[in-house]
């Protein structure tokens, strides 16, 4: 069976759709239904069956799709093996971040592999929801995502979450508020504060609403953003209160201040996704031990109070 066919049917294995499988391929999906039909041609047997106006795997397909699996990572083992032997992790690795970890992390992850020959990394940002972050690694060789402690939207995906940190998220205050002065907040401190929110589906809503449930009330939410220096500007001018990345968001202005919160599980980690195919290339597994040690160093800096423009109480 031809590598390229078994690949397309693992694809629409993940995507679900042939219309997905050929935009990420550059396919028409006529071109993916022809290429499908020969594959099943080649099995001997239906790999596909019509559902409505589209195609979805047969248990026949499904079980082929998952031997594609193992020979992709087989194909990507032996490269990886002779480019061990030839001592050579060069070529080009794609990586996606979402914007904090990302300013935080990867200008010296780039720095250091400049002393790597031959490999390039090229790099871009999203802040996509939770559930998106495994549908990117189709599309990126590493994808850098986030989630609470225990919360595992990839769960099941066959990926490959290599840990990079765990961050605490820390109450940003305005330096004047009323609870700036103490050393640390709970719950029922919090919940008649006007607060800023991030839009419905990431990680930090998970946290305020264990917030309500552990101060017994619904919170006021003005404003919903994405972006971390948008909720600094909005906390310095006095319009609410937000969570914080206590690493990653950098030296926050001096009209704030970090305060941890007590009570509630404030905390995100962080990680590196991967196909397990794809995880096998020496120059993906060395990007990957880059960005494993500079984040390691990353965490150790931020382990305690009080940097740059920070005042963050110990937790």
């Amino acid at each position: 069976m031809d590598v390229n066919r078994l690949d397309l049917l693992r694809e629409l294995a993940e995507r679900g759709s042939v219309t997905a499988v050929a935009e990420a391929t550059a396919r028409t999906p006529s071109a993916v239904s022809q290429q499908l039909k020969v594959l099943e041609r080649e099995a001997g047997m239906p790999l596909t069956e019509r559902s409505g106006r589209g195609l979805v795997l047969t248990s026949a397909g499904h079980a082929l799709a998952r031997s594609a699996a193992d020979v992709a990572i087989a194909l990507e083992r032996a490269t990886a093996l002779w480019d061990e032997f030839r001592n050579d992790p060069s070529g080009e690795v794609t990586l996606l971040t979402f914007p904090t970890i990302g300013a935080a992390l990867l200008p010296g992850v780039i720095t250091e592999l400049e002393s790597v020959s031959g490999l390039v990394l090229r790099a871009t940002d999203l802040d996509p929801e939770l559930a998106e972050f495994a549908d990117l690694t189709s599309e990126y060789d590493i994808v850098l995502a986030h989630t609470m402690p225990g919360v595992l939207p990839w769960g099941g995906r066959g990926l490959r979450a290599v840990p990079l940190l765990t961050e605490p998220l820390d109450i940003g205050l305005r330096a004047d508020h009323r609870l700036a002065g103490r050393s640390h907040l709970l719950a029922t401190d919090l919940v008649d504060e006007t607060w800023l929110g991030v839009p419905s589906g990431y990680p930090f809503e998970r946290i305020l609403h264990a917030i309500e449930q552990e101060g017994g009330k619904r919170v006021h939410v003005s404003q919903r953003f994405s972006d971390m220096r948008i909720m600094e500007a909005f906390i310095e001018a006095g319009l609410g209160i937000a969570f914080l990345p206590r690493i990653t968001s950098g030296t926050v202005p001096p009209g704030i201040v970090l305060k941890p919160v007590r009570g509630v599980a404030a905390a995100r980690q962080i990680v590196a996704l991967v196909r397990p195919d794809v995880a096998e290339r020496l120059a993906v597994r060395t990007v990957l031990d880059v960005l494993v040690a500079r984040a390691a160093r990353l965490e150790q800096a931020y382990g305690h109070p009080s940097r740059g423009g920070r005042s963050v109480a110990e937790s």
